[in-house]
């Protein structure tokens, strides 16, 4: 990540004893983005193709859920 929240590495040491819940992650391969989301609690994986076009959008929505959380 190249900007990282304050209290990252912090957080990075803290983790180490927190269960994580739920995942998301964005693949890119053969120019095809794919969202994988992932319910640890219930191990459950949700696949969904994404367009590029919303791949794009993802730092803007990131920084209004920062903003509403700080």
């Amino acid at each position: 990540m190249e900007n990282s929240a304050p209290g990252e590495a912090t957080a990075a040491t803290e983790n180490a004893m927190e269960e994580v819940l739920y995942s998301a992650e964005v693949r890119h391969a053969k120019g095809r983005c794919t969202l994988i989301i992932s319910d640890h609690l219930h191990g459950n994986v949700e696949v969904y193709a994404v367009p590029k076009r919303t791949v794009m959008k993802l730092p803007f929505y990131l920084a209004m859920l920062r903003d509403k959380l700080s």
